[in-house]
């Protein structure tokens, strides 16, 4: 087996016609055919259905599919390695985002980075929660940033950092009147939120805050990231709930956070990383995660709620 059969496979995977396939590769057909029946010979399994209508993948075919795209990802890290030391690092972090982290503290956190050890090499991946846990088990990734616990046996997962949940609401609204907005004043408007594919950890603890909030909540759209959330917002088509930093970054003007009334749902961020021993690289790291504070201006937890006659400005 040659990384040539394994290119040839994961064309033929994801286009799911031989055609196509020749044509990403930049080959002719007949020998893309070639490749895969020797790849079969050689695995002793059938990796593909071919009729004259269709091409499918076979159980084989989609247990095979599950490993050859991490052996790529692996091959490419270790060229990424090579080039590090070429260019004069003497280590490596990879570092798996999901869900949305807190924009205030990650470049923060990097310039730490590269201030105390500028010879390691920082490589940043995002991808979906999934994958990040899938990613950490077969040691893609060091250690990764997520919005959820919620990650099997042999990962660890360390809540580090909590900002309140807020309303983002758009510019010129009434529920502006407020300085802290009920959460009931809140589920009588449109609601833009995260979908739960794309923020899965997000979605999860948004939707834990209205599941407990006594009436259903009108969600008219789930959109893939926080900026087009503030978009939405700011177009005045729904409220947003997320975390402070997350309304006050945004490039979106017509945006204002708006903290909710009574003790304010926090939105926590949890480090994870495989059980077990870790390197001195890693270990450095996860102490300036857990030193690492909000920016100064950017708001911390919002006091208790005020009284009843205060919550709204004169």
């Amino acid at each position: 087996m040659e990384l040539r059969h394994l290119r040839c496979f994961l064309a033929v995977a994801e286009e799911l016609h031989f055609a196509r396939a020749a044509e990403r590769l930049h080959i002719e057909q007949s020998p893309l055919s070639r490749t895969i029946k020797e790849l079969e010979e050689d695995l002793g399994e059938q990796l593909f259905v071919r009729t004259s209508r269709s091409t499918r993948l076979t159980r084989a075919g989609k247990l095979f599919l599950e490993h050859v795209p991490r052996i790529f990802g692996t091959l490419q890290q270790a060229r990424d390695s090579v080039k590090a030391a070429a260019n004069g690092f003497h280590g490596q972090l990879r570092i798996s985002l999901s869900d949305s982290i807190t924009p205030s503290r990650l470049p923060t956190l990097l310039a730490i980075c590269r201030q105390e050890e500028p010879e390691v090499d920082i490589r940043l991946f995002e991808v979906p929660l999934s994958q990040q846990i899938k990613g950490l088990h077969d040691d893609l990734y060091d250690i990764g940033f997520a919005q959820s616990d919620e990650v099997g046996e042999g990962i660890a997962a360390e809540a580090v950092w909590s900002d309140p949940m807020m309303v983002a609401v758009p510019a010129r609204h009434h529920l502006l009147r407020y300085k802290r907005i009920p959460l009931d004043e809140v589920l009588h408007f449109p609601l833009v939120l995260c979908d739960p594919q794309a923020c899965e950890g997000h979605a999860r603890q948004v939707e834990r805050v209205l599941r407990h909030a006594g009436r259903e909540p009108l969600i008219c759209e789930r959109v893939a990231s926080l900026d087009l959330m503030m978009v939405v917002v700011s177009a005045g088509f729904a409220l947003g709930l997320t975390s402070g930093p997350h309304i006050t970054a945004s490039r979106e003007s017509g945006v204002v956070a708006r903290p909710l009334a009574g003790r304010s749902p926090m939105l926590k961020t949890y480090l994870l990383r495989r059980e077990g021993e870790t390197s001195e690289v890693l270990s450095r790291f996860i102490e300036r995660v857990r030193a690492i504070e909000l920016p100064e201006g950017v708001k911390p937890a919002p006091p208790p709620e005020p009284a009843p006659q205060e919550e709204i400005e004169p």
